[in-house]
């Protein structure tokens, strides 16, 4: 836990007085939006969109004020989880169900500061399995597409039933191993009928921290691809 908190708290000194601030959804932001919950307290004035109903009742409780996208332009800067984080900045996220409103937040921000705890640094994608957010209409039809390419999908279900996102769909956590070349993976699963979208967010990030059990907190430095 204190890996999770140091990167969150080193993420939120990017936050600055009068921005608009996305708040992503887990248990490593839930540290930032605390410490969001602190400074507004002491003063600090911004405006919020939060990705999760949960993190927008978090946001309620600590008294951050939330706006509609319909109030704002553009969001000055989010800071969001990952489930995986290799080195090209390219994510694995929606491990927490809210892949969908965390990537059209993610669109809509000037920067985007990914901070997960050094677990969640992989050389290649792929280990933890990639949310697929698909319509409930014919989501059977969607998954035997799905395993037709190798994905190995599975339903993902809460107390013995589908999973339902906050957007009313539902989740197929796809199996496919150590990924080569995330963008054709992504655009291959977002091209099928049925699917909403998926956890792999492609250029998104502008910055990476990494937090580490020692308590340290350190920049995680992007390697271009070839």
């Amino acid at each position: 836990m204190e890996a999770k908190r140091v990167a969150a708290e080193k993420a939120v000194e990017y936050v600055a007085d009068g921005m608009t601030v996305g708040l992503g959804t887990g248990s490593t932001t839930a540290y930032a939006i605390h410490k969001l919950g602190e400074m507004v307290k002491q003063g600090l004035k911004i405006k919020a969109v939060a990705t999760s109903t949960r993190s927008e009742t978090l946001a309620k409780e600590l008294g951050i004020q939330l706006v509609a996208f319909a109030d704002i332009d553009q969001i000055d800067l989010t800071i969001d989880g990952a489930d995986e984080v290799d080195p090209e900045w390219n994510l694995i996220k929606g491990g927490g169900g809210a892949l969908l409103r965390e990537k059209i937040v993610a669109a809509a921000s000037r920067r985007l500061i990914i901070i997960v705890d050094e677990s969640k640094v992989v050389q290649r994608l792929g280990l933890f399995p990639l949310p697929v957010e698909v319509v409930p209409f014919g989501w059977e039809l969607t998954m035997r597409k799905l395993a037709d390419l190798g994905y190995n999908p599975r339903l993902r279900t809460e107390n013995g039933k589908p999973y339902v996102t906050d957007n009313g769909n539902y989740i197929l956590d796809c199996r496919i191993g150590l990924i080569d070349r995330p963008g054709q993976i992504h655009d291959r699963i977002n091209s099928m009928v049925g699917v909403v979208d998926n956890g792999l967010f492609i250029g998104y990030a502008s910055l990476v921290i990494v937090g580490y059990h020692d308590g340290t907190a350190k920049e995680l430095p992007r390697k271009d691809e070839p």
